[in-house]
């Protein structure tokens, strides 16, 4: 197996004000452990909820993970939910597939990784601290032939079309 890519926490002042960005209310919690597969044949790196959190039919929760990927190049993090969470109650991402770019680990918010999560399904959900929730998966990618790419990235989320775009997609 290729090793691509190594999971690291964000600082724990990037973490508490994206928390309190995401949640003004709530208590910060601690930092949640870092993604991990739950078996050796699991092609996915489960990522936890960082605190107990609900979702009632419709609702959607942007979930600050903690979490930041050093990616290899020529490599890319797909994040996608727990295949359980969607068959039973239609959880979903709110972009459909997260695609976190080797490059994201550089931007100004320390490529803080957050996944935001649609409840499709007819009945609420209740995660808890600790739960997994979303699974990343590493994948090779390639190239066109008449890839001409030079630009760098510098912001966080959807900046990569030139233009910055607020964490809120």
């Amino acid at each position: 197996m290729i090793r691509a890519a190594q999971f690291l926490p964000v600082s724990a002042e990037r973490f508490e004000a994206d928390w309190r960005g995401a949640f003004p209310e709530a208590p910060v919690p601690p930092m949640p452990p870092m993604p991990r597969r739950a078996t050796a044949g699991s092609a996915g790196y489960d990522f936890y909820a960082p605190a107990d959190c609900a979702l009632r039919p419709g609702e959607t929760l942007r979930i600050p993970t903690g979490v930041r990927c050093r990616i290899a190049e020529g490599w890319v993090l797909m994040l996608f939910p727990r295949s359980g969470l969607g068959f039973k109650y239609r959880l979903m991402l709110s972009n459909t597939v997260g695609v976190v770019d080797a490059d994201y680990f550089g931007a100004k918010n320390e490529g803080h990784i957050f996944i935001k999560l649609v409840n499709a399904g007819d009945r609420p959900l209740a995660l808890k601290r600790g739960e997994a929730f979303a699974q990343g998966v590493l994948l090779p990618f390639g190239l066109a032939e008449d890839d001409d790419a030079t630009e760098a990235r510098v912001g966080g989320f959807g900046s990569t079309d030139g233009g910055e775009r607020s964490e809120e997609l």
